[in-house]
């Protein structure tokens, strides 16, 4: 059983391949490697290992056996410790590879990155849909619509006043995602307990080493047991996907039969009533939305770190995230294609 992101037919309603592209397993092992490879790299420019230029164009330029990972991680709990053997036997010098870091700093780095290239496709789609819907508000702005308070008729509005809920929150988002990307895209280092012993008082050296390399932010210990940089990237995605969903429920609603407040081009069809033209991508908007609300609250379960390091908190994430990635990403370009698909809004004539 595969979820609606990959089924054959339900992924073409919910699934956005390029954000899916970023949470990949080629992906998550692609940021592993650039994990190991830069920390290789700066262990030598620290001093502390040999080799280390030959071991990182080794792990580079590497294949990996995809079956030993997969029981590897049935075994360990995590796929690092089979990995981290096969870079050891392509580099031939293990004090070059993996030396001073640990499971967790390897697949949170991973994640930060994944994390850094969604919100930035995020912000991107943000700037297409507030120019889509700028483009709405030209065309009908200034058109008469019965404004309605708790789902009755109120007072007459203009199409501005019913657009302007769905516009404004988004530069709100792109500003919220500026101020997050420091404390979300972040380089994770800590060692065995977070506390980066092993890399002795060259530690600060291979931290802003690795950081830069990998494109990250360096803070100044471990975040292991710190997990409130993840919950706020998962809270931005439900953020977004909230408001997109307010903008679909206000569009499935204007498009009521009786009601009749927009039309679209493009609409569903019915197996049973060839009259009808469902509002699709209105009604996918509030279900992503939903689906992401429900998703937010596992992942503030997941903020329970104990100690220094958790397994059972630190496996929901990987459970959560990359869906709500993606259910970020289609709600995006789902509202794109619905701003586009407006024909007309405003009370009918």
């Amino acid at each position: 059983m595969t979820d609606v992101f990959d089924h054959p037919w339900l992924g073409g309603l919910f699934a956005d391949p390029e954000v899916a592209a970023l949470w990949s397993p080629e992906a998550q092992l692609a940021g592993m490697r650039a994990f190991e490879a830069a920390f290789s790299r700066a262990l030598g420019r620290a001093g502390l290992a040999g080799g280390t230029e030959e071991a990182a164009r080794a792990i580079e330029g590497m294949g990996f056996d995809m079956d030993d990972l997969r029981a590897g991680t049935g075994r360990d709990g995590v796929v690092v410790p089979c990995l981290v053997r096969q870079m050891k036997a392509a580099a031939g010098d293990a004090a070059a590879v993996h030396k001073g870091a640990t499971s967790q700093d390897v697949i949170d780095t991973a994640t930060a990155i994944a994390m850094r290239d969604t919100l930035a496709l995020i912000d991107a789609r943000l700037d297409a849909l507030e120019q889509a819907l700028r483009e709405l508000d030209c065309r009908f702005g200034a058109r008469p619509l019965m404004g309605r308070t708790r789902m009755q008729a109120a007072t007459e509005i203009m199409v501005a006043d019913r657009i302007a809920p769905w516009l404004l929150p988004l530069a709100d988002h792109r500003a919220r995602i500026a101020q997050a990307r420091p404390r979300v895209a972040r380089l994770q280092l800590g060692g065995a307990s977070g506390d980066r012993r092993d890399l002795g008082d060259k530690a600060d050296t291979v931290a802003a080493d690795m950081a830069a390399a990998l494109g990250l932010e360096n803070p100044p210990r471990a975040w292991h047991a710190m997990r409130d940089g993840v919950a706020e990237f998962a809270g931005i995605l439900s953020l977004v996907s909230g408001t997109l969903g307010k903008m679909g429920q206000d569009i499935a609603l204007m498009a009521q039969q009786g009601i009749e407040e927009i039309e679209l081009s493009g609409g569903g069809t019915s197996s049973a009533m060839a009259h009808k033209q469902n509002p699709v991508m209105a009604e996918l908007l509030v279900t992503l939305a939903r689906f992401n609300a429900t998703q937010l609250a596992g992942v503030h379960q997941a903020l329970i770190h104990e100690q220094e390091r958790s397994g059972a908190a630190w496996a929901l994430e990987w459970m959560i995230l990359p869906q709500m990635a993606q259910a970020t990403g289609r709600a995006l370009s789902a509202a794109i294609r619905l701003a586009g698909q407006v024909t007309r809004i405003g009370s009918p004539e």
